[in-house]
């Protein structure tokens, strides 16, 4: 049963209702993961760049909270509004499906942590790079866990984008103490992320449900409320001026967990369609993004090292699309 589970396709996961007819006349269901993961790219940066201003004022691990906090009332309104329009009701997990998420909320606070870590000792688009070097460790992962095959084309584009992160993580100058150590916690964050996102996706799989989109949906609403109830009790208990400053933060934090629920919605949608190795790779565009991020509002310029890592980047997300 569980190897029924891990290695069912996005077929399996296929709509039936009126809701989900309506959605095919829009996307062609082969592409849709495509269009899922860029608007997720794009989510995601916005909500990092917010988070990394919020750093300052809160510490990485209230900056952390923002993003589960204030994003899961917005998950739950939009769980009400998925059930609502797909006339169904919410799915009833198995036993199996409590393990994923559990592993794939944990490891994503943690991963969270360490990124905004990272931010505050290297620039924005630099830090955004170390964590990209992620998705050779998703594929491994995806495959040893959930069965996730690739084809050769999906692992040459997948190599050639990680080369291109690895390209712009470079350091020029000596090498020090005090420069290892973004590195070491953006690769730890990209680490984490990697097996946040086979739990994810694991989570969604197992939930064996008719309709993709009310699985994803469902699994992104109970894992911010967990990451959110275990956040604000650790909090409570070691540093509860942190949770008052989160509070009067309210502003830019709910910017922040409605960009961060918009981003997690498309990628846990995109998990649900293709590999997650296939969507962190497509979602490498987020470099691009980010790099935008870093010129126009932190006033970083790009060096000819990273504009040729975005071009490897951005060329080889092409070729995935192409590989699909």
């Amino acid at each position: 049963m569980f190897d029924q589970i891990v290695h069912q396709d996005h077929h399996a996961l296929s709509p039936g209702s009126a809701f989900d007819h309506a959605f095919d006349w829009f996307f062609d269901r082969a592409w849709a993961w495509v269009a899922f993961t860029v608007i997720a790219a794009a989510g995601q940066t916005a909500r990092n760049a917010m988070q990394r201003e919020l750093t300052a004022r809160l510490g990485a691990v209230g900056a952390t909270h923002v993003r589960f906090l204030f994003g899961a009332p917005f998950a739950l309104g939009l769980l009400a509004v998925v059930l609502s329009a797909a006339g169904a009701v919410p799915p009833r997990p198995a036993a199996q499906f409590w393990p994923w998420i559990v592993a794939g909320a944990l490891t994503q606070v943690v991963a969270t942590a360490l990124m905004l870590l990272a931010m505050t000792k290297r620039s924005f688009v630099v830090a955004i790079a170390y964590v990209k070097t992620e998705p050779i460790q998703v594929a491994v992962f995806g495959l040893v866990f959930l069965g996730d095959a690739l084809t050769l084309g999906s692992a040459a584009a997948i190599a050639v984008a990680t080369a291109g992160v690895v390209l712009m993580s470079q350091q020029t100058g000596g090498k020090s103490q005090r420069q290892l150590r973004p590195v070491l916690l953006g690769l730890g964050a990209a680490s984490l992320f990697a097996l946040s996102a086979v739990g994810y996706r694991g989570a969604i799989l197992s939930l064996n449900a008719s309709n993709f989109i009310v699985a994803a949906t469902f699994t992104l609403a109970l894992g911010l409320i967990l990451q959110a109830t275990l956040l604000s009790l650790y909090l409570a208990i070691r540093d509860r001026a942190v949770l008052m400053a989160i509070m009067r933060a309210w502003r830019p934090s709910l910017f922040a967990g409605a960009m961060g629920t918009l981003a997690s919605e498309n990628w846990f949608l995109a998990f649900a369609l293709a590999t997650a190795a296939s969507v962190r790779t497509l979602g490498l565009i987020e470099i691009v993004f980010a790099q935008a991020v870093s010129r126009l509002v932190f006033k970083q310029r790009t060096s000819l090292r990273e504009a040729v890592g975005i071009c490897l980047i951005t060329g080889a997300a092409i070729a995935l699309i192409l590989a699909a």
